[in-house]
């Protein structure tokens, strides 16, 4: 970090004024070679978050985060509440892979990839520019008498950010509920499902709330992840940084005089044109140095590259770098704590492959029932036990039954012998074992039993027998 002289800039945000009063920002449009390869970016993250959960991957929605049945796919993988350790391991491993991200490359998850940046860059604030214009008409617009003009404009732009807020509510909720049964409800029509239809309508308000009124304070205020880099990143770390060296030298930034040499007058390449200010969408001045607030956008990036090929100075006074390349001209390396987080993560990834291959589609478990002791019956001794076959995959199991695999006995399901599992669901009942006294060689046997649907072998389960410690 570069040492200013004055740092009161850390004490206020740009969101806020001197009266403690919301303050809102109009950026500039940005325009240049980054700005392309965000709209690109953005449009295809925009595409893959709307399709997702209306695809499919053998039956299973590609993602689905139903918290209410605790029920969650994964890349098309179903994770069921026993499953969820699973889940667990997948989420720390994506923690830790924003972290290392975050240690070698600053905040660009949230100017490039994080939703909140996409849809209000790419989508709600490039709405604003086409209805209301650039930073100059917008600011001319907020300080107009509210006219037949302005509130023409501001209606259409908010009645279209509400559409849009309600797009993404339902989007939300395919997520939560399921596609199919979004798609269900809204055939059936609104008044058969009035609850969804208010959690909907919440949603869509808080959406819109946060296009609409709260909108960079998100990331300024409420996200944690701008405070978690604070403590992440170093000065090996490469962030949108401006080249203090280059832009100050002896004498400091100045306005821009084509007379003069800029190389041997002793001034910085800055010219103080405020540009990179007007055009964030935070309101931050980058050449103050790494702030909280700054989400690596690029923006700034383009507009002094644009305003440098201007006034014919060399590009790059603010671009992607580190601190130490800025200030000691040093290569990026990769440091010890950036190879400890890789050796983390990979040992993390590891262990998330192997619990993906050792997990089973199918999960059955028979326990005995609490309470119960043995029981006799002539020579046989019989236990009673309790079972659940939960079925995973998305074909259902049409005739399930057991077998003694290491021993002989009797097995007896209360009920139907042969029972039906649907697909995604689960059955459970009780069931009997009698095994004839003699084949006991202790007080507690260890039982090995099959699960077949029809003739195929489905699961294996292992439970405890127990009968008398001795036979006279």
């Amino acid at each position: 970090m570069s040492k200013l002289p004055n740092e009161a800039f850390r004490d206020t945000i740009g969101t806020i004024d001197k009266e403690g009063k919301r303050k809102f920002i109009f950026p500039k449009k940005p325009s240049g070679k980054f700005y392309e390869y965000r709209k690109w970016v953005s449009y295809f993250l925009l595409v893959v978050l709307i399709v997702n959960p209306f695809i499919k991957v053998n039956g299973n929605q590609f993602m689905l985060f139903n918290v209410f049945e605790r029920r969650f796919n994964i890349f098309g993988f179903p994770f069921w509440p026993q499953d969820f350790y699973l889940f667990v391991v997948f989420m720390i491993v994506g923690v830790v892979f924003v972290i290392l991200f975050t240690v070698i490359f600053g905040r660009i998850f949230c100017g490039w990839i994080c939703p909140q940046t996409i849809f209000m860059e790419m989508v709600f604030r490039r709405i604003e520019y086409w209805i209301e214009g650039d930073r100059g008409a917008q600011i001319r617009l907020e300080k107009q008498e509210w006219d037949l003009d302005k509130i023409g404009k501001k209606s259409l732009k908010w009645f279209v950010f509400l559409l849009i807020s309600f797009g993404i509510a339902n989007v939300f909720l395919a997520y939560l509920i399921g596609s199919d049964h979004l798609i269900g409800m809204i055939e059936d029509g609104p008044t058969e499902h009035l609850s969804t239809l208010v959690a909907l309508s919440i949603f869509t308000g808080v959406f819109y709330f946060v296009f609409v009124w709260f909108r960079e304070q998100v990331c300024i205020i409420a996200c944690p992840y701008g405070r978690l880099q604070g403590v992440l990143l170093d000065d090996n770390s490469i962030n949108v940084a401006y080249d203090f060296v280059r832009g100050e030298k002896e004498l400091g930034r100045a306005k821009f005089n084509k007379k003069e040499d800029r190389a041997t007058s002793g001034k910085g390449d800055c010219i103080d044109c405020k540009q990179c200010v007007n055009v964030c969408p935070t309101g931050i001045d980058i050449r103050n140095g790494t702030q909280l607030e700054c989400v690596n956008c690029t923006a700034c990036i383009d507009e002094c590259d644009s305003i440098m090929e201007g006034v014919g100075l060399p590009k790059g006074l603010i671009r992607y770098a580190s601190e130490d390349e800025i200030e000691k001209k040093a290569p990026f390396k990769f440091t010890a704590r950036m190879k400890g987080y890789t050796a983390i993560l990979t040992i993390l990834v590891g262990i998330l492959i192997g619990l993906l291959f050792l997990r089973t589609e199918v999960e059955a478990t028979i326990l005995r029932l609490p309470g119960q002791l043995y029981q006799h019956k002539g020579e046989k001794i019989s236990n009673v036990f309790t079972y659940k076959i939960i079925n995973k995959t998305n074909n259902d199991f049409k005739a399930v039954h057991f077998k003694l695999a290491n021993i002989n006995g009797a097995l007896n399901v209360v009920g139907k012998q042969n029972f039906k599992v649907v697909k995604q669901g689960m059955s459970e009942g009780t069931l009997f074992i009698e095994i004839n006294q003699y084949l006991l060689e202790s007080d507690k046997t260890k039982l090995k039993i099959e699960v077949f649907d029809g003739d195929k072998k489905i699961a294996t389960s292992r439970t405890n027998f127990l009968s008398p410690r001795s036979f006279d």
